[in-house]
Order: structure tokens, then sequence, then C-alpha cells
């Protein structure tokens, strides 16, 4: 259950009035990022500001020890019981920084992919918050199929991501994810798992396959939000779901690494 005496909503931070709830002058982001919040604890958080951090400098930010302040201010307002999804924003016009405070919806322990193979519909496929009205609408056509999530694949067909996860899959006992050479968003919690995939002797590899290619085998779509959600259907197409034979061991590590937000 979460906390009556703290509600949902936008709040924009100011240098020395903090953060103040208020209506949103401009809702166009250029920078964004978002983790999931359970009674206080989180994953991978100072990765999320470093990613935000330097979503911010490529868009000509505020300066360094601004944003710091701004992240000290958010940190503070955060709640510390119940389960939220909160976003971080940078706003376009006048640079405004921002803090979306939102109820986390449903945790799901699987997807079922539209598998049709969606173009990439992206501007800035390495930041994000520019993108994500569009990648949106990506899921709204992916809902319509009977689908939670979608595929996007580059002109060559190859996969690229989840309009809003990153893709890994396994081949025999390798952890396979694309290409670093193709224009993808650096996914805080798949590198999480590539770390601890490396540390505990998991062969890592990068390989560049198209749908039909992941056709048996186990995929996973991984994010702040859900963790490790395996595909347990494809729709859109005749591929067959590969079981889910490493997920329940890495979907327990990845819960243990959950660790308190800083006071």
């Amino acid at each position: 259950m979460t906390s009556p005496a703290i509600a949902e909503g936008l709040l924009a931070w100011n240098p020395g009035s903090g953060l103040t709830r208020g209506l949103a002058a401009d809702t166009r982001l250029l920078a964004a990022d978002s983790w999931l919040l359970r009674d206080g604890l989180v994953r991978g958080f100072d990765r999320h500001r470093e990613r935000f951090f330097r979503a911010c400098a490529d868009c000509g930010a505020p300066p360094f020890d601004r944003l710091t302040e701004f992240w000290r201010d958010m940190t503070m307002a955060l709640p510390r019981t119940g389960t939220w999804f909160p976003r971080v924003e940078l706003a376009r016009g006048s640079l405004q920084l921002r803090l979306l405070l939102r109820h986390a919806p449903e945790l799901a322990p699987a997807v079922r992919v539209w598998a049709a193979g969606q173009p990439d519909p992206r501007t800035v496929p390495r930041r994000k918050g520019p993108d994500l009205d569009a990648l949106g609408r990506v899921r709204q056509r992916a809902a319509g199929q009977g689908a939670d999530e979608a595929v996007l694949i580059a002109p060559s067909g190859i996969v690229l991501e989840g309009a809003g996860s990153s893709v890994l899959w396994w081949e025999d006992d390798t952890l396979c994810m694309p290409s670093p050479r193709l224009p993808l968003l650096p996914g805080v919690t798949s590198a999480l798992i590539q770390e601890q995939a490396r540390r505990i002797g998991v062969r890592v590899a990068h390989r560049e396959r198209t749908l039909q290619e992941l056709e048996g085998r186990e995929v996973w779509l991984v994010n702040a939000l859900h963790g490790i959600r395996p595909v347990s259907e494809w729709t859109g197409r005749p591929l067959q779901a590969g079981p889910a034979l490493q997920a329940p061991e890495w979907r327990k590590w990845l819960d243990s690494v959950m660790e308190p937000l800083p006071d």
C-alpha cells in the first residue's frame, strides 16, 4: 500500500526554491529517466543519475552543479513507502528540470510481444526522452494486436530493442544482445545483467539476429520497471517462444540487488 500523504503529479524544480507542484508549461522532453522504487529501494540509482546527466549534457542542459542540486532535492522528495515509477525530466524551451511522481503499474513476470517487426521511429535513439511519445504509439499498436510490447527492427531486419526495453536472449549457454554498433539506448538493467553474467563466468556475446532467428529461444525484454520479462508468446507472426529456463534464477538475483535510496 502507498502512503496517502504522497500524491502523484508533476513537480517543477527551481534553484533555491526546490520542487513545487504545478502544471507543465512544456511537455516536450529533451531527456528523461525512470526507475522502479519499492519501499525506498531501487536498482542502479547512480547509473540512472549518470545516464540522465549525460543526456542533459548532450542537449545543452543546466550546468553540472545545478543538475546535482536538482538530483539532491529530487531524491529527498521521493517516497520511501509504496511502489512507484518516478521519472526525471528535462523539458524543452526553458530547459526546466522536473520530477513526475507516479505509482508503478502492475508488474508482469512475462511478456507477450508483437513480432511484426516495427521500423524504428526514434529520432534520437541513444537518448531517452525525445521519442517517448512515438514509442508509446508503437506500444498502443502492439496492444491492438493482443501484445504488451513490440520489437523495433533496423532496415536490414536486425532486432534492435523493444519499444520500452532492451532485448537479450540465450543461445545455448551464451547470453546474447544486439551489437553496440546499432542505434540502441544504453539500458541500465541490461548493463547490470551483463556485468553479473561476466562476474559469474557466463559467456556474453553481441550478435545480430532477425526476429525469425529468435524463434524457439529464451528471449528477455528487460527494463528498470519490470526487470526481466521472458517472452511467453509472439503475436503477429507464427513464431514459437522458447521456454524460460534461465529467467527465474536471474529475476531472483535482480530483486536482490535493490538498495535503499541515499539519505
